[in-house]
């Protein structure tokens, strides 16, 4: 059993502990509201943009002039998979679930006979593939030096995939993130960037219209597939960040309320045992008088 003293500094240390978890919850709650507000504003811009990217596709159909971001490479051998995940943890399950969906998605393609290869965007996804997948993550980026994600960073990386599909390292490229729902939910999602779906694409309302490109239509994809896959890392990163924050929310509040309930359950167990030795003393001295 432990001590009256060893009792006191648990009680000591946990109430430490609900401090640090409670200051982050709140920290996590005012970057939230920001975060949400950012990736809610990405996602109508990225939605149209591959609504365009299919418009001008449609235009251009299966021309041999169609660029080979959007055609492909005709084979499907070499996947990459771009993972992005948060620099930190303390999120709960919000970077394992991103991961844990990857690592299906990976298996999935080695049991069908294809070669995987592995870009890690974040610290905790490189972590936990590389106990599996060691071999085959080709490159990593670090954001942790970086206060506010901004479309640089996106192209970035998005300038690092193209470069590998020009030399000829994958064929189809799929980005793993974290949509953001709510506080409490957000969905691992995987999404096809290289070659470019225009399929999926959501439908315009209306009759179709006719356009005239100027200069062409594959001229223009050219230019706007490119950016197309920089604009969608760059909603994943965003979405990433809210989850993160919204997932650490979560995590921290539930930290508190622990710590809260387990102060509770010291408090009384030191309250008990402070009552039964005080009692023991207490016997000790009638018994001594009246020995006397």
């Amino acid at each position: 059993m432990p001590s009256l003293k060893d009792l006191k500094n648990r009680i000591a240390s946990v109430k430490a502990t609900q401090k640090i978890t409670k200051a982050m919850k709140m920290v996590a709650a005012a970057k939230l509201r920001r975060a949400q507000e950012a990736a809610e504003a990405a996602r109508p811009y990225s939605q149209r943009m591959g609504a365009v990217l299919a418009n001008i596709a449609q235009a251009v159909g299966s021309d041999d002039s169609a660029p080979r971001l959007m055609t492909g490479t005709g084979k499907d051998d070499v996947h990459l998979l771009v993972v992005c995940t948060a620099e930190r943890g303390l999120c709960g399950g919000f970077n394992s679930s991103i991961a844990r969906f990857a690592r299906d998605h990976a298996r999935k393609l080695l049991a069908e006979g294809k070669t995987v290869n592995i870009f890690c965007v974040g610290k905790k996804g490189y972590d936990s593939l590389r106990r599996e997948f060691a071999g085959m993550i080709v490159e990593r980026t670090d954001l942790r030096d970086v206060k506010r994600i901004g479309f640089t960073n996106a192209d970035a990386i998005g300038r690092k995939v193209i470069g590998m599909f020009e030399r000829g390292e994958f064929d189809v490229c799929t980005l793993f993130y974290s949509e953001f729902k709510s506080v409490i939910s957000q969905i691992p999602t995987a999404l096809q960037i290289i070659p470019a779906a225009p399929a999926d694409a959501a439908p315009q309302a209306g009759a179709a219209a006719l356009y005239e490109y100027e200069p062409d239509a594959s001229g223009i994809l050219e230019d706007l597939i490119p950016r197309n896959i920089s604009v969608q890392i760059f909603r994943a990163l965003l979405e990433n960040v809210a989850g993160e924050m919204g997932a650490k929310m979560s995590a921290m509040d539930n930290a508190t309320r622990n710590a809260g309930e387990m102060i509770n359950k010291l408090t009384l167990s030191y309250n008990r045992q402070r009552q039964a030795q005080i009692t023991k003393e207490l016997i000790e001295i009638i018994s001594g008088a009246e020995a006397l």
